[in-house]
């Protein structure tokens, strides 16, 4: 659907897409695939060395290796043995796996986007109308967008709505009553929020004389 068409009765479902489930593949769809830089085990092994303050002398003390052989490893001299993996991680107090995992960037990348009320992506159904918000982001670890809330009753969806990873809802206007699988309803008005695991089954109506708005926020991750 084109952003901006309103929803029309009168289209098979097939018409829009299916939410949550399709708004988060037209995200990651949206994204690109980060490039991996090979690990050099020798400079992740000085890293973590330095991250515990450690010398040498210490660290080799520590994972209960020669001081050369430590040395020959940090400068990629050796392939260490598992054995010797082994006993290096346990003396960083890290897995074996740890070693081999970069660590998390820091730096900051300076990304943003705003958007003016109305002016997000629109995408409806039968019972919510969704504005995609910060579309012009790609690669993004979640996923916010306004909700319209068309729906009075739980008779209106086919089911649960589950999908993978959490959400968190804010009511921005009117009253909801947010359906779980394993809780009871529970009515939020303006202000009110709630975080939960999403591949739960969970469903929201709107309880007030006017359709509800929401915003929601899905992680991508």
């Amino acid at each position: 659907m084109r952003p901006g068409i309103p929803y029309d009765p009168s289209m098979t479902d097939q018409s829009y897409p299916s939410d949550p489930k399709q708004l988060i593949r037209i995200a990651r769809e949206s994204g690109q695939e980060e490039r991996v830089e090979p690990l050099d085990l020798g400079e992740r092994v000085r890293a973590l060395r330095k991250a515990q303050g450690w010398t040498l002398e210490q660290a080799a003390g520590q994972a209960g290796l020669a001081r050369s052989t430590l040395s020959k490893i940090e400068n990629g001299q050796m392939s260490p043995t598992y054995d010797a993996l082994k006993k290096l991680a346990e003396g960083l107090n890290i897995s074996v796996p740890q070693l081999f995992t970069p660590p998390p960037k820091v730096e900051a990348n300076g990304r943003m986007v705003v958007n003016k009320s109305g002016d997000g992506a629109a995408h409806a159904t039968a019972t919510y109308e969704h504005e995609l918000l910060a579309d012009g982001l790609t690669s993004k670890k979640m996923l916010p967008y306004r909700a319209r809330i068309r729906a009075r009753s739980m008779d209106e969806f086919d089911g649960w709505v589950r999908h993978e990873g959490e959400e968190f809802l804010l009511v921005l206007t009117g009253v909801i009553r947010l359906f779980t699988e394993f809780y009871a309803p529970v009515d939020l008005g303006r202000g009110d929020s709630a975080y939960y695991d999403a591949t739960m089954g969970h469903n929201v109506i709107s309880v007030s004389q006017d359709d509800a708005t929401i915003l929601w926020v899905t992680s991508l991750t």
